[in-house]
């Protein structure tokens, strides 16, 4: 096992971090790791973490359900019931903000369920994903080959769409990767990114019980400004922030689970998830998860 230590902040570049937490890993090693937050920008990341090399072990579980559409159990379960509402409002918002209906790149596609909800509806779709079960099934569920990592064997400026859904999250050399795939967009093209948001009220509420931590898969913990920053880095505007409400109840599920004999049930689910929702609401719309939209186009 060998583990890497980030010694500049991936954001601003700044080399002055704070320890934030220290959060165990739950669900499969039971190791815990660092979450340090830059002095500078306030960006927050595991660290140290295990290399790209290493990182593979720490997604060995059948209960992975993003790897695995067999996954049993209840809180697998209710992802699935998540995932069939929020897929028909995923190409709803694609069809919205994309230029034009035509190619898409879904990065780090699972088992396939979106790029295929968008081939229906009549996209040219292309995927990647790492995981050799999940590229399985999404190849028999898309219909195509789906490869494990190549974004070079795309031609620059070819998509009109390409979207992240709870993926940036995952990728070791975060820059690198955005600075290809912003390539890969056609001039007038759109990003879509999903991610946690540690920011948000139930982040606060479960702090290092917290679900969408989820150590060491999950390198950064992004929030509205850090991503925004980000974004910026490589001339990107985010055009709409846009809320994942059913992730409060999903994650909260998960953390109340984290939390062993100190947890609640499920009345603390729906009271945290619902609480989290409307504080997001009523204050500043930090929800649990966001969609951010993002293209090179001004805002205004």
């Amino acid at each position: 096992m060998s583990y890497e230590r980030l010694e500049k902040c991936p954001v601003c570049g700044k080399t002055e971090f704070r320890n934030k937490l220290v959060v165990e890993d739950k669900s499969v090693s039971k190791e815990s790791f660092a979450i340090v937050q830059c002095t500078a920008c306030s960006f927050q990341f595991t660290n140290p973490r295990p290399d790209a090399a290493s990182i593979g072990r720490y997604y060995e579980s059948d209960a992975y359900v993003s790897h695995n559409s067999a996954a049993a159990g209840l809180i697998n379960q209710a992802y699935k019931v998540a995932r069939f509402f929020t897929m028909r409002r995923k190409v709803a918002l694609l069809n919205k903000v994309a230029p034009r209906k035509g190619k898409i790149l879904d990065y780090g596609c699972g088992t396939g369920h979106f790029l295929a909800a968008c081939k229906a509806n009549g996209w040219q779709v292309q995927g990647l994903e790492p995981s050799p079960r999940a590229r399985a099934e999404a190849t028999e569920r898309v219909g195509k080959p789906i490869e494990a990592d190549n974004l070079g064997s795309f031609e620059a400026g070819s998509f009109e769409a390409i979207t992240l859904w709870h993926v940036l999250e995952h990728v070791h050399d975060l820059n690198d990767t955005l600075r290809q795939l912003i390539g890969l967009l056609k001039p007038e093209g759109t990003l879509i990114i999903a991610v946690p948001n540690v920011d948000s009220p139930d982040a606060q509420h479960y702090r290092q019980d917290w679900a969408a931590y989820d150590v060491p898969r999950h390198l950064y913990h992004f929030s509205p400004k850090t991503l925004t920053q980000l974004l910026k880095k490589h001339k990107m505007q985010v055009q709409q922030t846009l809320p994942m409400p059913l992730d409060a109840y999903y994650v909260s599920m998960l953390s109340e689970k984290n939390r062993a004999e100190r947890g609640e049930g499920l009345l603390a689910v729906l009271r945290t998830g619902y609480q989290s929702n409307l504080q997001a609401a009523r204050r500043d719309g930090n929800y649990s998860s966001l969609i951010y939209v993002a293209s090179r186009r001004l805002v205004g």
